[in-house]
């Protein structure tokens, strides 16, 4: 069964990543700034305090940097 956790999750991202791409194509912001956003969230969680969350915060940071690497899966920011 998934975890509910994992439901709000997988909205949360798929939520960002499209408001993102609306930022992008609309020209608010562009993608230099987006990666940036990104670049930074990554960089939060790979800095993260040390404790019981470790793997949880080093999986979400490599997550954002697999995005970063490869785009979306609908078209590259």
């Amino acid at each position: 069964m998934t975890h509910p956790n994992d439901i709000a999750g997988t909205a949360a991202l798929s939520i960002c990543e499209s408001l993102l791409l609306a930022l992008n194509d609309h020209k608010i912001l562009p993608e230099a700034e987006i990666l940036g956003v990104l670049k930074d969230a990554a960089a939060a969680h790979e800095n993260a305090p040390t404790g019981d969350r470790d793997a949880l915060n080093a999986a979400v940071a490599a997550l954002i940097n697999d995005i970063i690497a490869g785009g979306n899966s609908v078209r590259r920011l």
